[in-house]
């Protein structure tokens, strides 16, 4: 790995020292060139001299948004720094997502390997998205339950014999719209009496052994349609028009 330059944009001066102890100690190719604990310290910083690479703590000042804003705008000026981000939000998974939007080059965690030579060498390398194991086990995990729920829900539209319009006016009608609404979308070629006979031919495909003799009304059809996986209960989304 080729020398250098860093800016660690930290403030928890406990935590900064250990940022400087571990680039001191596993990568003497790094020259910190300076460091900030808030946003204004950081620009007076870059503008004197722009780095190679920006270490990137999120929770500045107890604000999450702060190290995205930072982020974002470097990205944006100087496009060829790489920032990375070295946080211990790490429980704010949407905090990583407006990372991730904002171009930062990788996330590390402060918990398990933390920060390693490896992970500012890949950094440094030109990868794009870098990870340390505790991210990468959420990412692993998300990923694994995304999977699943097609497959179930795949599964359930072919065991429960629901079709394209089947799954429209469910997913409509999880949504809040009337029937009415419903007749007029792009595609759909059934008038109220139609949607009626398609909602009562519903409830007994998803309620094949009745309902205890209870009536099953729309709310209730719903319910039933994302508990056996024929909705998707994170992906409920209208059609465009």
């Amino acid at each position: 790995m080729d020398k250098f330059s860093v800016i660690i944009v930290e403030d928890v001066p406990l935590e900064l020292k250990g940022t400087e102890g571990i680039l001191r100690n596993d990568v003497p190719e790094a020259e910190v060139i300076g460091t900030a604990a808030n946003e204004v310290e950081y620009w007076r910083l870059i503008k004197q001299r722009q780095p190679d690479l920006v270490l990137l703590d999120l929770g500045l000042g107890g604000s999450t948004t702060v190290g995205v804003e930072i982020c974002r705008q470097t990205k944006e000026m100087y496009p060829l720094i790489k920032v990375l981000i070295f946080t211990g939000e790490i429980l704010n998974e949407k905090l990583w997502v407006d990372a991730l939007d904002a171009g930062c080059n990788g996330i590390i965690l402060k918990t398990g390997e933390l920060l390693t030579r490896s992970d500012i060498s890949e950094v440094m390398e030109g990868r794009k998205l870098v990870f340390n194991k505790p991210i990468l086990d959420k990412i692993i995990k998300c990923f694994k339950h995304s999977v699943n729920s097609r497959i179930l829900r795949q599964e359930a539209l072919v065991n429960y014999e629901i079709d394209e319009y089947d799954e429209r006016f469910l997913r409509h009608l999880a949504l809040g719209y009337t029937k009415e609404q419903i007749t007029g979308l792009r595609g759909m070629p059934f008038g109220v009496k139609s949607l009626e006979k398609r909602q009562n031919e519903l409830v007994r495909k998803l309620f094949p052994d009745g309902n205890g003799g209870v009536g099953v009304n729309a709310t209730r059809l719903v319910t039933r349609a994302i508990e056996l996986h024929v909705l998707d209960a994170d992906n409920l989304r209208p059609d465009e028009n």
